[in-house]
């Protein structure tokens, strides 16, 4: 990472409920209270990370990445604080929906996020790209803006069902948009230590992946789910819950692997 410029992870996995959201909500709160600059990009229209940190549902109302995307705004123009100090938002809502549709027709579409975040690149330390559950466009769009992927997936018997197809389009993308793009790392969530299958799926997934998967896992959690109810990660929420401590682990543990 070159001084001065953000490292841009996105959190990718085209299954859904995998906990990407969850992972880049709370991840980007643990760099935050390490004093570190950090960005979210909401890129799922669902708009669960925008609500999730505060900024209430948006209607058609405010400026969001849709408005980025189609150079309605600028970039500084679309970024909205949070609740945490340090930790910045680019938010989003179903309108975005429409800008996948309006980009078909465009010339170098895959790369309209990448020039997004170029002008405010230099004024953050990372900036975490939360993608929808699908490998459509918005999601190459991400990939090609990004440095890196983490690929969260949840401890249960369907953890790797499309985890070849997810890990061949990161490698299209690398060969033919972004030569620079690696996997960060592969995160075990939703891990219930109780639970047999569980283990099971760690283990083949580690067999497999060796290294690249990070040693910190997310539990199981009742607070992480109530958290974004209330507008808060979860280190804003319960901070002594195995959820918050997880998730401040793998702060560290990412900050070492950036190193």
């Amino acid at each position: 990472m070159k001084k001065g410029k953000a490292k841009v992870v996105a959190l990718a996995n085209q299954k859904g409920g995998v906990g990407k959201t969850t992972s880049t909500m709370n991840l980007a709160a643990a760099l935050a209270l390490k004093n570190k600059k950090v960005l979210i990009i909401d890129s799922d229209p669902q708009g669960n990370a925008s609500s999730g940190v505060g900024v209430k549902k948006l209607n058609g109302d405010g400026n969001q990445l849709y408005h980025c995307y189609m150079e309605k705004v600028t970039t500084e123009e679309c970024i909205r604080g949070s609740n945490l100090k340090n930790l910045d938002i680019i938010p989003s809502s179903i309108d975005l929906v429409g800008a996948e549709i309006e980009l078909i027709s465009l010339k170098f579409r895959e790369k309209k996020l990448k020039k997004v975040i170029r002008p405010i690149r230099g004024n953050y330390d990372y900036i975490l790209i939360d993608c929808p559950p699908s490998l459509g466009l918005l999601t190459i769009n991400s990939l090609t803006a990004a440095d890196s992927v983490i690929i969260p997936l949840q401890c249960e018997y369907f953890a790797l069902e499309g985890l070849a197809q997810l890990i061949d389009t990161i490698r299209k993308v690398k060969k033919s948009l972004n030569h620079d793009l690696y996997i960060e790392g592969l995160l075990m969530t939703m891990y219930d230590k109780r639970n047999k299958l569980t283990h099971q799926v760690a283990n083949e997934v580690k067999n497999h992946f060796g290294d690249q998967v990070y040693k910190t896992v997310i539990p199981r959690n009742v607070r992480l789910s109530e958290s974004p109810s209330h507008g808060k990660t979860i280190l804003e929420y319960d901070r002594n819950c195995p959820g918050a401590k997880a998730y401040m682990k793998l702060g560290n543990e990412f900050q070492k692997r950036c190193r």
